[in-house]
């Protein structure tokens, strides 16, 4: 027998309640376990998760949505360097727009606490296959399987409930109905007004190839809690985890008597994309994108007349003026840097240290100490098989190793430049055939800019020679203001730099990480607490999450008459 509606609101109401209290106190907070440690989960999931990933692979997947033409599929594992043999149904645009209109109809009228407990429901059933997600973003992302599991899991789960917190805030702040009164000349006047909140219209979600859910779920969640309907459209090269999401988004649907459209999978290929359609078709009213700076930079300047919210990248960068440990804080960024082979987009990749060295806890450094401590950090990750295949894991394309082989070339054709560490593959323990490869590291002066004045999508470090400090600090937030940046870290045992460097930061828009080491890794953003990206440079329009992220996804129509049961006057 079907769960009542009523019922599974009232089962979510303490997820939703401790969303919005974590959000409002900025506290650390999670439904959900992001170890894949069989001690969290109930006997036989891991094993039944891959058996289900390896069960999908060399078949069709199974999605019935409007408008099938043909099935496309072309994903490569970077970990085998084999095709995953799986191929999606491609639908005509029309029929997706149409069939989401259709749905909307009920979806507009359905009150905001079950379309939130609904995609509570989503987030709870997208959790239980989170071990198949995990191998099938590993297979799809090159992230490493612990990485997979909660970054691409529980994590983006995260924010996507987050996403749910706020679009509840900014609902609830809008009351159903009001009486109004109001003395004109000697007259009383009652008004019954009524307030009803009407969704702007289809959402359509690019979601980009190496972290797919990861700004999905905010974006889905947000749509469908304002009442809008969604149509995913994931990268050519990364179909199956966000076909797995729409499969069970639909089945949640379905289960609960609502239209399955509300969500569906436009699925193109890099031959023949297909977004602009989607983009143009008046239907669409909302765009989310994540993905390139180049495209990213065309939506923003061709989108009008509907609400666009950006992601894309930028130039990150940390200053290291001084610090109590280098060996600490030298781990600490290079971790940062190895992270998935510098394929996210809070990987640091310019190093500014002055170029007459730094103070530490031990004395004075050389700028050729610190960049050598740099590079026997990362060695200590590389030279490891274990610990890189756990921290690297895979480069998801050929395209991003042949960025790396290009900046190693320029940079030995430029006399200023001086390469400390040659990038290479390191042999995965698990799959000999992994396509990996370890930083590039070059040193180099502050006046070569041509060669890290933009970012790389790649595992390459620079290590920038400053004049000084406060040198680095304007070159890196004037860089971020041209280019972009979504994170940034600083390292210093001066109180008195810090706090004049972040008004600098903070006019660039950037989020600034101070003197992180230990466990956690620098840059990780932490959902219900961390602000992603500011929106106030051009590495994205939009943050995750805030009320501006959701607020503008519906709109408030009033309608007022005369009330019913007049207030007395009490004019004189």
């Amino acid at each position: 027998m079907m769960e009542k509606l009523s019922d599974l609101i009232e089962r979510h109401t303490s997820t939703l309640n401790a969303a919005i209290d974590a959000v409002n106190t900025r506290k650390s907070w999670s439904p959900f376990h992001n170890s894949p440690s069989a001690r969290f989960h109930t006997p036989g999931a891991p094993e039944a998760g891959k058996a289900a990933f390896e069960a999908q692979l060399g078949k069709s997947f199974d999605l019935d949505q409007p408008g099938i033409s043909s099935r496309t599929g072309s994903e490569i594992s970077p970990f085998t360097r084999q095709p995953l043999g799986i191929d999606y149904p491609v639908s005509e645009p029309s029929a997706l727009i149409y069939a989401a209109q259709e749905a909307m109809v009920q979806w507009r009228k359905t009150d905001p606490d079950t379309r939130i407990a609904l995609c509570l429901e989503m987030a709870e059933q997208l959790y239980a296959r989170n071990f198949e997600m995990a191998h099938s973003v590993m297979h799809v992302a090159g992230q490493s399987y612990t990485q997979a599991f909660s970054g691409s899991g529980p994590n983006a789960l995260d924010r996507g409930i987050e996403a749910l917190a706020y679009a509840a805030k900014a609902m609830r702040d809008v009351l159903p109905n009001a009486r109004w009164d109001s003395i004109f000349g000697k007259e009383n006047v009652s008004l019954d007004k009524y307030y009803t909140l009407v969704p702007r219209g289809i959402g359509f979600v690019i979601c980009c190839a190496s972290f797919p859910t990861w700004n999905a779920y905010p974006a889905m969640f947000a749509n469908l809690a304002t009442g809008n309907p969604v149509i995913v459209k994931p990268h050519p090269i990364s179909i199956l985890p966000m076909a797995i999401v729409v499969q069970q988004c639909r089945r949640v649907l379905e289960q609960y008597g609502f239209d399955p459209n509300l969500v569906s999978l436009a699925v193109d290929s890099m031959e023949t994309p297909i977004a602009q359609r989607y983009i143009d078709d008046p239907a669409v009213q909302i765009v989310d994108f994540t993905g390139s700076p180049r495209y990213g930079s065309h939506l923003e300047a061709t989108v009008t007349g509907k609400l666009l919210f950006t992601e894309t990248a930028g130039i990150n960068s940390v200053v290291l003026e001084s610090c109590e440990d280098l060996t600490a804080t030298a781990t600490a960024i290079a971790r940062a840097t190895c992270l998935f082979s510098a394929q996210m987009c809070t990987s640091p990749q310019n190093i500014y240290v002055p170029a007459g060295g730094i103070k530490t806890g031990s004395g004075h450094v050389s700028f050729d100490d610190v960049a050598a401590a740099l590079v026997a950090a990362i060695d200590a990750i590389a030279d490891n098989p274990a610990s890189a295949a756990g921290i690297m894991g895979a480069v998801q394309a050929e395209p991003s190793c042949a960025i790396v082989r290009d900046i190693a070339k320029r940079a030995a054709q430029n006399r200023n430049a001086r390469i400390l560490r040659e990038p290479s593959s390191y042999p995965h323990p698990d799959f000999p055939d992994a396509r990996t490869m370890t930083p590039l590291v070059i040193a180099l002066p502050a006046d070569n800019a041509a060669l890290y004045a933009e970012e790389h999508f790649g595992p390459v470090m620079f290590i920038i020679a400053a004049s000084d400090g406060d040198a680095a600090i304007a070159e890196a937030t004037t860089l971020a203001q041209q280019h972009g940046a979504i994170s940034s870290y600083l390292y210093s045992m001066d109180e008195a730099f810090i706090d004049r460097s972040l008004d600098a930061y903070a006019q660039a828009g950037m989020n600034l990480s101070i003197n992180l080491h230990g466990a956690m890794w620098a840059n990780f953003a932490a959902a219900y607490s961390d602000y992603h990206v500011s929106g106030l440079n051009p590495a994205g329009n939009a943050c995750l999450a805030d009320l501006a992220f959701v607020a503008g996804r519906f709109r408030i129509v009033q309608h007022r008459r005369p009330a019913r049961t007049k207030v007395q006057s009490h004019a004189a």
